[in-house]
């Protein structure tokens, strides 16, 4: 796995633009409360449920591999 030149900017980006995704389609209601990982754990699933993303190997789910999973997807974003 080959880190992005700006991954942590694309992984905050990614948070906002999952948050957006999620609550535009009815399916969840972030609280203030909710952690970093709980997010981007959420987004991730949301993401590859819908088709959005290609899922990573169970084996090698980590929360790592999903951060940089979304700064990827963050990265092809308009």
């Amino acid at each position: 796995m080959k880190k992005l030149k700006n991954e942590k900017e694309l992984v905050k980006k990614a948070i906002i633009e999952g948050m957006k995704y999620g609550e535009e389609r009815g399916v969840v209601k972030f609280e203030p409360s909710d952690s970093a990982n709980e997010k981007i754990e959420y987004i991730y699933r949301l993401l590859v449920h819908d088709k959005v993303i290609q899922p990573i190997p169970q084996d090698q789910i980590s929360q790592l591999t999903m951060k940089h999973k979304l700064a990827i997807w963050a990265s092809k974003l308009k």
